[in-house]
């Protein structure tokens, strides 16, 4: 019987075995990316989630008329330069400087309160992307909105969502932009 080493493939064998890996790795990274797109939720909750249902635009207001309250704990991360410049799932270009978030399954355009549990720091984020990629992590940070939690690295976090007419979101949205603001730009 014949022994083959494996060295002794040739280089066009290798070179086929090569393309195909970086095929099957294109189209799972399509397949992730079409997945991200389409909105469908990710049933991942790390233990120890809090998760009042996931937020949709119609559940924002009970029977009662009074708005019902969200939130989500986790850890968090973030991302930034890699990224920078390229289309979000919601079709805008990525900003690392932008106070923006990615999150699975809240609908894009969702404002949050996220508050960092070790310090008790809290800005105000927009969902824009989807993710984050990494399992056990509930959202990934603007590196922006990392610098204003204090987050360096991963951290434990509250996310809260926020109604766009809420008082406190308004005054934080123009401190940051130290401009006026109106409604009618937030709503966009």
């Amino acid at each position: 019987m014949k022994r083959t080493n494996c060295r002794t493939t040739s280089k066009a064998t290798q070179q086929r075995a090569k393309k195909l890996a970086a095929g099957v790795v294109l189209m799972m990274g399509l397949a992730l990316h079409a997945s991200a797109k389409d909105g469908a939720p990710i049933p991942t909750s790390p233990p120890g989630t809090v998760v009042d249902r996931p937020l949709v635009a119609t559940s924002l207001v009970q029977k009662s008329g009074r708005a019902r309250h969200w939130l989500q704990v986790g850890v968090a991360s973030w991302y930034g330069t890699r990224f920078q410049g390229r289309a979000t799932a919601g079709g805008e270009r990525f900003d690392m400087y932008g106070m923006t978030c990615a999150h699975r399954t809240l609908p894009l355009g969702t404002w949050l309160r996220v508050t960092n549990l070790k310090n008790h720091r809290t800005a105000f984020v927009r969902v824009n992307d989807r993710g984050p990629v990494l399992e056990g992590r509930i959202v990934d940070l603007s590196f922006a909105a990392a610098q204003a939690l204090g987050l360096s690295g991963i951290g434990k976090v509250r996310l809260e969502a926020v109604e766009q007419s809420d008082p406190e979101l308004l005054s934080a949205v123009m401190a940051q932009l130290q401009e006026p603001v109106s409604l009618i730009s937030l709503a966009q």
